[in-house]
């Protein structure tokens, strides 16, 4: 059977999915311990930047917005049911939030030797009067993965206990992750010295990625503004030669 576009829809945001529920996973040890968490972190940052993990992630990405980019272009109906609506918004917010800190981490990572914490990477959010931008960092790609993974599986899910109980996990989980983060913010909020020492660490490093940070913010908007109005300008031209 051949792959289409939702098949490979499906695949992509399967991968996304995993890399956020783990994510999600290692905040809520925030609750038990900050070190679990760090463990957690440790773990993850072993699978997601081995090199069949960095292919999947990265891979997975440029394929599911690519899907994306796609969609804009085509769809010539944007009257859509709510539901639809908070799917996109919660798809295409994730970037917005997720560009600034995976340009702190990844490519900090890559180009300056940071080596990724829970302590370093809060410690920064909190110099940066950011750390409730974290807090919201994942809820919009939790919920964007929850509405897909529905809308693939709803015609088979008929029990009201079953749905009531997908519901409850929608809901309970990032409120749990926000929990473990907050618990471990305030932990490193009382430790003055963390603070001033990783300040310290990162200014040499803040106005090269800000700039990454603002270069790739600047493509992300443009390459959707791109395939909307590509696909406007598709539909005006089709309906100039329809015309008599």
């Amino acid at each position: 059977m051949p792959f289409t576009a939702r098949h490979l829809r499906l695949a992509s945001g399967l991968v996304l999915m995993s890399y956020i529920s783990l994510h999600l996973f290692n905040h809520m040890l925030g609750i038990v311990s900050l070190p679990l968490a760090e463990a957690g972190l440790r773990l993850s940052i072993r699978l997601w930047q081995s090199t069949p993990g960095t292919m999947a992630l990265y891979g997975a990405f440029a394929l599911h917005f690519s899907l994306a980019l796609r969609t804009i272009y085509l769809r010539r109906d944007w009257q859509l049911p709510a539901t639809e609506w908070l799917r996109l918004w919660s798809g295409f917010s994730l970037p917005l939030l997720l560009i600034g800190h995976a340009v702190n981490t990844r490519l900090a990572t890559s180009f300056y030797d940071f080596q990724p914490s829970y302590e370093k990477i809060i410690a920064g959010l909190i110099n940066g009067g950011s750390q409730g931008w974290q807090v919201a960092l994942l809820a919009p790609g939790w919920v964007h993965g929850c509405l897909g993974l529905w809308i693939s599986v709803r015609h088979r899910v008929a029990s009201r206990r079953t749905r009531a109980a997908l519901a409850a996990v929608l809901v309970a989980v990032p409120l749990l992750s926000a929990t473990g983060f907050v618990r471990m913010s305030r932990s490193i909020e009382a430790r003055e010295a963390i603070l001033t020492t990783h300040a310290a660490e990162a200014r040499p490093r803040a106005a090269a990625l800000a700039s990454w940070r603002h270069a790739l913010l600047g493509t992300y908007l443009l390459l959707l503004a791109g395939s909307f109005i590509a696909g406007r300008w598709r539909d005006a031209k089709r309906s100039d030669s329809a015309a008599p």
